[in-house]
């Protein structure tokens, strides 16, 4: 992907001197061959040190709702995925797209030090949701498709109790660094239940299993119908606890009960679970198969 990382910083450098954005948000290299960092550049002059290619898999979409305010537009370059992402956050009304200008970026599938992403395993494809232009070429297409919610189904197929163990597991691995709260673009409170002293489940430390339980089962809830699935959530675990699963459970029901709906996608309307159509599924189909 060199010739779109360089083409990007062509384009970057000309929408600085012509006055079209003030600022750019993209990924500069860090201190590892596969610590690519998220960064914000401020002149035509620091687009030299703007990168893009197999170890930007970050998403910018949260960092854009946490940019302070300023006058003018913010260059941000986006994946597919992202936009989807990005999206859903003007949905929201967090992001005002007039405030924005959108390099479309393509993409091959990135990577980190141990190997392809999970969320890139299962590409959901390659259309833009916003963009005023894309840069890409042939190759960052050849992305094979595949099954997003096999693991999911995997899971489904185990017992009550194979599946209390199977999370019981991975998230008795969490340390509640909140990395996976931080980084999700669905999460833009600005004060989190989990940081409310008098919520009585402000801790920063695992004190009970419940807790560990609640914290990750209550936010999969609260991004209910508005994950897009970008998988930044266990992309930035330190544990590698699969969390996405989680969110994929809840698409996956949704789509199921209420008919496909990727979040993000389209223009501005309610999500499934915001809204009422009389072929929605009755309350009891919902129970009996939460008792399956």
């Amino acid at each position: 992907m060199q010739a779109i990382a360089s083409a990007i910083r062509e384009r970057a450098r000309t929408l600085f001197e012509d006055g079209t954005v003030c600022r750019a948000l993209g990924w500069e290299k860090g201190e590892t061959e596969c610590d690519w960092t998220i960064a914000l550049f401020d002149s035509a002059e620091d687009i030299d040190n703007l990168v893009y290619g197999d170890y930007a898999g970050a998403n910018l979409s949260k960092l854009a709702v946490n940019l302070p305010k300023a006058e003018g537009k913010t260059l941000i370059i986006l994946k597919p995925c992202d936009s989807l992402s990005f999206m859903q956050l003007i949905h929201e009304h967090r992001l005002s797209r007039e405030d924005f200008y959108i390099i479309g970026a393509g993409c091959k599938g990135m990577k980190d030090e141990h190997g392809l992403l999970l969320k890139c395993q299962c590409c959901k494809g390659k259309t833009f949701e916003a963009a005023d232009e894309v840069i890409d070429d042939e190759e960052s297409r050849n992305v094979p498709a595949s099954d997003r919610f096999a693991e999911v189904a995997r899971l489904e197929n185990m017992t009550a109790q194979e599946r209390f163990d199977f999370w019981r597991g991975e998230l008795s691995r969490c340390i509640r660094c909140n990395a996976c709260r931080n980084v999700c673009p669905a999460c833009t409170c600005r004060t989190c239940v989990f940081d409310n002293p008098k919520s009585g489940v402000a801790a920063k430390a695992n004190v009970t299993d419940f807790e560990e339980n609640m914290f990750h089962i209550i936010r999969a809830y609260h991004v209910a119908g508005r994950c897009t699935d970008c998988g930044e959530c266990s992309r930035v675990c330190p544990q590698r606890i699969p969390l996405h699963l989680l969110n994929r459970k809840f698409i996956k029901d949704i789509n199921e009960l209420y008919g496909d709906y990727q979040a993000g996608e389209g223009e501005e309307e309610r999500t499934p679970l915001t809204s009422y159509k009389q072929t929605d599924c009755e309350p009891s189909v919902v129970r009996e198969r939460g008792n399956a």
